[in-house]
């Protein structure tokens, strides 16, 4: 049976579709709803509807559809799924024809749609509207704009899959995009004295999320703009048991500051205004120092016979990012992409994972582009090094890592929960409505970065690590990049930047000798240079000859500083190798050769070519067909 699809206007033409994925998944071609199919198929719609006109790969899609333990025939019932949505929207489409709506893209699939198409990019749309309405001071079309963004909802994203879905990183973001949206609503309508026109949308969303404390401030707010002050206590009362009881903290001072305005106010002047405040966040408890940031809603001013009082408090904004470089050459293509992915607005969460081998520049990389987006994250940047390949400490705790950036994000210690998932629980409805650049440095695998990373698509993360961070690819949608050694002309700038390209003793001969002994790696490079800078009155040929005499081990590129020695940096992957990896490592220099292939591999620790690519990896470096040594 079928139904006709809700819209006005003149008759749909018979290759008109129309999708819904806030809400129930609903698709109709020409005014008539499709018969969707089984709930792997419609899955695989969803997951295409939620990306909005981004491809969706096929690793993602079986991740999604087999939560991990897919079967061997997992790619072709993908397949034959798109197979079959594809002749649902277009039935005379012959077998093989690429199609107009869902098309294949690099190792996935598109949806082709645009706002007249699908829900949630209409929804963006209203969203972006109400958006300049606000930066225009017209407030009055900003409600009329975010009104209709959210009358798009009618449900949780793919809510119709909620039970397999679940809290799915590809689907909460979207979730995260309604938060940030119904938050801006509410603080329009206090401003433009229309509270009636958004407060049922608040109340659905205040209902989703119980433990989020903006919204249930800002439903506060408007019930007392509204003027239902009794029921606003209510709700103040019942919030604060929920946290008491769930989490164990108490109201936060936005649902404080909220609830004193409800009890001083009146109905007659209880429309607050948004002011940006300059003032310390319950320094008492928490000692943070903040600066100017975000608004909020506070009275408009004191009454009679009532002291004035101080501006609401606002979140600090944390730059926890290290210095940047005064060298750094090279990696323009890297750069460009990173980029390129943090000016990207999909509505899904960036995350730029960088891996590589020990002491090509990851760090490097990730800081430089840090500091040239970080403007775009006005409520700060978030850093932390995670200890996944450092020699004389284990891994990072995540919960660790969390307890420092909720500190560092405003939240007194009392209010910070006891539980990992809880306190990234927490930070991920921190971050909900501010834009934060999170970088997570040298991290051992997915499991540890997951609990960190934020849900709201305003925001970016950035993470290296010596692995290969697929499952973020899989899960998230990540851009991998991989970092070689770079180009003997890039490694000869970066050195010459370091030791001063206007030495009298700069022959070519021995800066190409240096950077060939160094392996082409910054790090190497790097230390060397140090070493020269420190012996001006020393020739570089002189430093060359010094390194080729030590060339069998990596005592040449120590230095002062035993933190910085190379030695240190290999030697800590190596002590975490099994009893195939090692023996296979120490093996190598043996062949006496720059380069070489797992079959060689393979030959010097007598294993099979499959053991010898599973211990390269285990090493936590790529499995090329060939490496460089």
């Amino acid at each position: 049976m079928t139904t006709s699809h809700p819209t006005a206007g003149t008759e749909p033409r018979s290759d008109d579709v129309r999708f819904r994925v806030l809400g129930p998944v609903r698709a109709w071609r020409a005014g008539a709803e499709l018969p969707l199919g089984p709930r792997q198929q419609r899955l695989v719609l969803a997951a295409l509807l939620a990306r909005a006109g981004r491809p969706v790969s096929l690793t993602e899609l079986v991740a999604l559809l087999w939560e991990g333990d897919p079967p061997r025939s997992a790619a072709n019932a993908v397949h034959r799924y798109v197979g079959v949505l594809r002749r649902l929207l277009e039935p005379g489409l012959p077998i093989r024809a690429p199609g107009k709506w869902l098309v294949r893209q690099g190792g996935g699939y598109l949806m082709r749609v645009g706002p007249d198409q699908l829900d949630l990019l209409a929804f963006r749309a209203s969203l972006r509207r109400a958006r300049s309405a606000v930066t225009a001071g017209n407030m009055q079309e900003a409600v009329s704009s975010f009104g209709a963004a959210l009358e798009q909802w009618q449900g949780l994203c793919a809510a119709d899959l909620e039970a397999v879905v679940g809290d799915h990183p590809l689907f909460a973001t979207v979730e995260y995009e309604y938060i940030a949206a119904v938050t801006e609503a509410a603080e329009a309508a206090l401003c433009s004295a229309a509270p009636p026109s958004v407060l049922l949308a608040l109340r659905q969303a205040a209902q989703r999320h119980p433990l989020d404390e903006r919204l249930q401030a800002r439903l506060m707010l408007l019930l007392a703009s509204d003027g239902r002050q009794a029921e606003a206590l209510l709700m103040y009362r019942r919030v604060s048991t929920v946290l008491r009881d769930e989490l164990g903290v108490e109201p936060g001072a936005e649902l404080r500051t909220a609830h004193e305005f409800v009890l001083r106010g009146r109905a007659e002047d209880s429309r607050p205004v948004l002011a940006t405040a300059t003032a310390a966040d319950t320094a008492e408890r928490s000692g943070a120092e903040v600066r100017t940031g975000r608004a909020m809603p506070v009275r408009p001013g004191p009454t009679v016979k009532e002291k004035p009082r101080a501006s609401s408090p606002v979140h600090p904004v944390p730059a926890q990012l290290p210095a940047d470089l005064p060298c750094f050459t090279g990696r323009e293509r890297a750069m460009e992409q990173a980029l390129d992915l943090a000016g990207e607005t999909s509505g899904a969460l960036p995350v730029l994972a960088i891996d590589g081998i020990p002491g090509v520049g990851k760090t490097a990389l990730a800081v430089r582009l840090a500091h040239r987006v970080a403007p775009r994250f006005t409520d700060g940047q978030l850093f932390a090094d995670l200890g996944g390949f450092t020699s004389g400490k284990g891994p990072s705790d995540p919960g660790a890592v969390l307890y420092g950036f909720l500190e560092a994000l405003g939240l007194p210690r009392w209010r910070i929960p006891e539980t990992t998932d809880s306190r990234a629980a927490l930070f991920r409805s921190v971050l909900a409505t501010r834009r934060v650049l999170v970088v997570l440095d040298n991290a051992l695998d997915v499991e540890q970065v997951r609990p960190l990373l934020p849900g709201a698509p305003q925001c970016m993360v950035v993470i290296t690590s010596r692995r290969r961070l697929s499952g973020l690819a899989a899960v998230l949608g990540a851009r991998l990049t991989s970092l070689d050694v770079p180009s003997a002309t890039e490694a000869t700038r970066c050195f010459l930047e370091r030791v001063g390209a206007g030495r009298p003793d700069a022959d070519a001969d021995a800066v190409e000798e240096i950077v060939e002994l160094c392996g082409r790696l910054p790090l190497a490079l790097s230390v060397v240079a140090a070493h020269v800078r420190g012996r001006p009155d020393q020739p570089l040929g002189r430093t060359a000859a010094e390194l080729a005499a030590v060339r069998e081990g990596l005592d040449g590129f120590s230095d002062d500083d035993r933190g910085n020695a190379l030695r240190a940096v290999f030697s800590w992957p190596y002590r975490t190798l099994g009893p195939d990896a090692a023996p296979a490592f120490r093996l190598l220099p043996s062949h006496r050769t720059a380069e070489f292939g797992t079959g060689e591999v393979a030959g010097a620790a007598v294993l099979s070519p499959q053991a010898a690519t599973a211990a390269w990896r285990a090493a936590a470096l790529p499995a090329p067909d060939t490496c460089r040594a």
